[in-house]
């Protein structure tokens, strides 16, 4: 009788359990059926022809990015450099681009419902179009201006959140795809990356700005306090190297000429658990999401350090420190807002789907760093701008500007890769941008061009 019992209660959960299983997946048909036929491993809508019902994809201006022509063709902007600039935004044909509009988003392009799939006429769909918030000009700019070279560049509005530019190199042109084999697969080795949310780089220089909160927070007479660089530092029996012998320099003055020997020591003295702390604050070690991109994560994980010589390095953007360029300029534009960040997104004015998900809104996210605090970085990053990268000749479309560069050496004998990360000050074009170029040198004359031709372009060309 007990064994009867068991069976029967053991037979009453099974089919408790497949009866929710079936009601979970039949409201999740209801009202998530257009995510659902969105997704990249929907092999119906990628198919060859998952585009030939799609609307267009238009830039914040109404320049049509992608169209399909009367013969089902997808048809892409009619400029070369723009085509590739937006590929990665915007997507091919095919869906290896999976953070592309054309890949996350197929589903609302095409029309499909949940009644009729994709088999309702054209002339009874709504529209379908979506509209970005990059601009075409812009991203097209910062493209050539990498002059063949690798990496990434953004480019969005602090206040709005709105993306202006997202650019990311390697890239093809998306009318005229290549067909990578195993003979040419090096060359065109990443390429499916868009490189400003998919990775993270070595950021050098540019993690000083994180440094100097840390110590404006924990040491409290740091804008009295001197440091002396003779271009070395002994750390634990390790040399920390600079690029320069600064001599006797304040605080100021070691964040505008990017001394190492002082910011390891800063470092040092803040403390391993400290450095994490603020670190994380201002976005390390957290996962962001961007219009439903997940950003890859900047890190700073000091798990393997051993010793102080290694947490000096890694307060000079070194050791093992990663930084995704979208979350950099996320960062900036917390700085530029006082310590708030606002969320960037891409998606514009668009259909229902993507307003109900809530992807075409600014958001303000967690506070990255106090007001007092942002507002003496706000002043070590402009004075950066003011005594050093002016005296260099590097404008920001004629606005007023503050700025961090980064060297960050990468091993491997290969060169440096170069960053350049800040923000604009101005009413009308509050940007805030990084670049990193792979193998790009010294960020002042690898990084800073990029930036500086992204942004003239957006004040130039409104």
């Amino acid at each position: 009788m007990k064994r009867i019992m068991t069976r029967s209660i053991l037979v009453f959960v099974v089919t408790l359990a497949v009866f929710a299983g079936v009601c979970l997946l039949a409201f999740r048909l209801v009202t998530q059926n257009e995510q659902w036929v969105a997704q990249p491993y929907n092999g119906h809508v990628a198919s060859s022809n998952g585009l030939a019902q799609a609307g267009d994809v238009l830039d914040r201006d109404d320049v049509v990015l992608a169209y399909t022509n009367d013969s089902e063709q997808r048809i892409y902007h009619d400029d070369y450099s723009t085509r590739c600039a937006l590929m990665h935004v915007v997507g091919d044909n095919s869906l290896n681009i999976s953070t592309a509009v054309q890949s996350m988003y197929r589903g609302d392009l095409t029309g499909y419902s949940l009644v009729w799939g994709l088999g309702l006429p054209k002339s009874l769909r709504t529209n379908n179009s979506i509209e970005l918030t990059v601009d075409a000009d812009a991203c097209k700019a910062a493209y050539e201006a990498f002059g063949g070279k690798d990496g990434a560049c953004v480019v969005y509005n602090y206040k709005t959140g709105e993306i202006l530019v997202d650019v990311s190199a390697p890239t093809y042109d998306p009318q005229n795809p290549p067909e990578i084999t195993e003979e040419n697969e090096k060359e065109y080795d990443g390429v499916y990356l868009d490189n400003a949310v998919s990775s993270s780089y070595t950021p050098g220089s540019i993690f000083k700005t994180v440094t100097a909160v840390a110590a404006i927070e924990h040491i409290p007479d740091i804008y009295s306090r001197t440091f002396e660089c003779t271009g070395a530092y002994d750390i634990d029996g390790e040399i920390i190297t600079c690029e320069d012998a600064h001599g006797t320099i304040d605080f100021t003055t070691a964040f505008s000429h990017s001394c190492n020997v002082a910011f390891a020591q800063m470092a040092v003295e803040v403390g391993d658990e400290n450095m994490t702390k603020i670190a994380t604050q201002m976005g390390f070690n957290v996962t962001f999401e961007v219009s439903g991109i997940t950003l890859s994560k900047s890190v700073y994980n000091l798990e393997n350090a051993l010793g102080d010589n290694q947490l000096g390095w890694s307060g000079i953007g070194q050791f093992e420190d990663l930084a995704n360029p979208m979350h950099m300029a996320m960062m900036c534009g917390a700085i530029a807002n006082n310590g708030t960040p606002v969320t960037p997104f891409l998606l514009g004015s668009d259909s229902s789907f993507l307003q109900k998900v809530g992807l075409t809104k600014a958001k303000e996210s967690k506070q990255m760093l106090s007001e007092d605090t942002a507002k003496k970085v706000q002043d070590l990053m402009r004075s950066t701008a003011d005594y050093y990268y002016n005296a260099r000749g590097l404008t920001m479309g004629g606005l007023n500007f503050c700025a961090k560069t980064g060297t960050a050496e990468v091993g491997e004998d290969k060169e440096p890769n170069a960053w350049i990360i800040g923000y604009t000050e101005d009413e009308e074009h509050p940007y805030a941008f990084a670049v990193v170029v792979e193998e790009g040198g010294y960020g002042i004359s690898g990084a800073a061009p990029i930036a500086q031709a992204a942004i003239s372009s957006l004040v130039n060309n409104p």
